[in-house]
C-alpha cells in the first residue's frame, strides 16, 4: 500500500454542501437528462455533469483495473480536484495496487479507500465465500462498503460501456440505481474508440494485460481471458453487484 494519506474508512463523510441544482429526478426528469446528454461527446458530458449537478456532491469510483487509466485521465483532466474511491477487497492482485498506486502519481488524483468492517472481511477469508456463494463475497467486500457512503452524495459517476457485457448493454446514460443517480457517460463509446484514446494520450495499461487478462477484479475469480469470460470461471455470475 502507499504512504499517501488519501487512505479512509466506508465511514467516509462528503463535504457539507447545497442541494442538488436540478429539480427531483423523477422518471421524466431522467428521461430529459438522457435526452439533453444523448448528443453530447462523453468528455461533454463529465464536463457538463460538474455544471448541472452540486460538485461536492458526485461520487467517482474506479477500479483501477484493465483500463481504468482511461477514465482517469479524462476525470483528472476535467476536475483534478476529484476524489476518486476504490474498493479494496483485501484480495486484489499485487498488480492492481501497484497500478493503483503509478496512476496515483501520473495523474495527481486523490484516492480513498473503501473497506469491509474488519469481521465481516474475515470471515469471508475463513469461510472462503467467493467458492460457493462469490455473490454474497461480493455483497460484503464491494456492495456494502459502497452502500455506506451513497448516501453521501447525489450522483454516481461510473466507466461502464455497453459493449463490455448482456447487462450493460442495456444501460442509459442517466439512471437511478439503489436511491442515487447513475451517471454513465461513456456507456456509448465503443471498445475501438476506447483504444484510439489510449493510444492518442500513451496512456498504462494494467501490468496484467500483456498476460492475457482482460477483466481484472479479485486473485480468487479472476482467471486470464477475453473480455469479461475470465471473471468468475465456471459460474453464472458476471456483475459483482455494485452495478445491478
Amino acid at each position: 500500500m502507499d504512504s499517501l494519506p488519501l487512505v479512509t474508512r466506508s465511514t467516509d463523510a462528503a463535504p457539507a454542501s447545497a442541494g442538488p441544482r436540478l429539480a427531483p429526478l423523477d422518471d421524466g426528469r431522467i428521461a430529459e437528462l438522457n435526452a439533453r446528454y444523448a448528443p453530447l461527446h462523453f468528455e461533454e458530458r463529465l464536463r457538463r455533469l460538474y455544471t448541472d449537478f452540486d460538485a461536492d456532491k458526485v461520487l467517482v469510483t474506479s477500479s483501477f483495473a484493465a483500463t481504468s487509466a482511461y477514465f482517469l485521465h479524462i476525470i483528472s483532466r476535467i476536475r483534478p480536484e476529484q476524489v476518486i474511491h476504490f474498493i479494496d477487497t483485501g484480495y486484489h492482485f499485487p498488480e492492481t495496487i501497484a497500478y493503483r498506486q503509478y496512476l496515483i502519481e501520473l495523474f495527481g488524483l486523490t484516492v480513498r479507500d473503501l473497506r469491509a468492517e474488519d469481521w465481516k472481511h474475515q470471515f469471508t477469508t475463513e469461510e472462503q465465500t467467493w467458492t460457493r456463494d462469490p455473490d454474497f463475497c461480493c455483497s460484503v467486500n464491494k456492495v456494502e462498503p459502497l452502500e455506506a457512503i451513497k448516501p453521501n452524495y447525489h450522483v454516481w459517476v461510473s466507466s461502464l460501456m455497453r459493449w463490455q457485457t448482456e447487462h450493460r448493454a442495456g444501460l442509459e446514460i442517466f439512471e437511478v440505481r439503489r436511491g442515487i443517480v447513475k451517471f454513465n457517460p461513456m456507456i456509448d463509446v465503443t471498445r475501438e474508440e476506447r483504444d484510439a484514446y489510449i493510444r492518442e494520450h500513451g496512456l498504462p495499461f494494467h501490468p496484467l494485460v500483456a498476460k492475457g487478462y482482460q477483466s481484472i477484479g479479485c486473485t480468487h475469480c479472476t482467471v486470464a481471458g477475453d473480455g469479461r469470460s475470465g471473471r468468475w470461471l465456471g459460474k453464472p455470475k458476471t456483475e459483482c453487484g455494485l452495478h445491478l
